[in-house]
């Protein structure tokens, strides 16, 4: 059975206005695959939670978050764009980012990759991110992420 990819509408964060086309921000996808699909749940809902602050979070561009919806129901993640990697460094150091991992440390894998590219519009930067969730792409090696 085809895995469905579902994601939550485009979020705004404080860096929202449509950086000019080209300039250069910063992509981050990251996957958890739990090791049992009803923790996929839980998982999820703690990422709606940071989602509610996302909007004060600063360098924020944007995000999705997103689940998998095949026979497993056990991959979900996000797709968020930064103005720089500063940014999303200090979004990955913030407490609240910083419990959920702890919480789920040894229920599941995670992996990102994260990359810099001219910013051509939400849906280019979706569709990018999309290849690699959708296994059109290859995940890039842990040491490049």
């Amino acid at each position: 059975m085809p895995h469905t990819l579902w994601s939550t509408a485009w979020q705004d964060g404080p860096a929202a206005e449509p950086p000019g086309r080209g300039t250069e921000v910063v992509v981050s996808v990251t996957e958890f695959v739990t090791h049992r699909p009803w923790t996929t749940l839980t998982v999820g809902a703690a990422g709606m939670r940071l989602r509610r602050t996302w909007p004060q979070t600063p360098g924020a561009v944007g995000m999705w978050l997103w689940a998998d919806v095949g026979p497993r129901m056990n991959r979900s993640g996000s797709i968020t764009v930064w103005t720089a990697r500063e940014h999303l460094l200090g979004f990955v150091a913030r407490p609240d980012h910083r419990r959920i991992v702890h919480a789920y440390r040894g229920r599941g894998t995670l992996r990102s990759a994260t990359w810099h590219t001219p910013f051509t519009g939400r849906t280019a930067l979706r569709e990018s991110a999309w290849r690699l969730l959708s296994g059109d792409e290859p995940w890039p090696p842990a040491s490049e992420s």
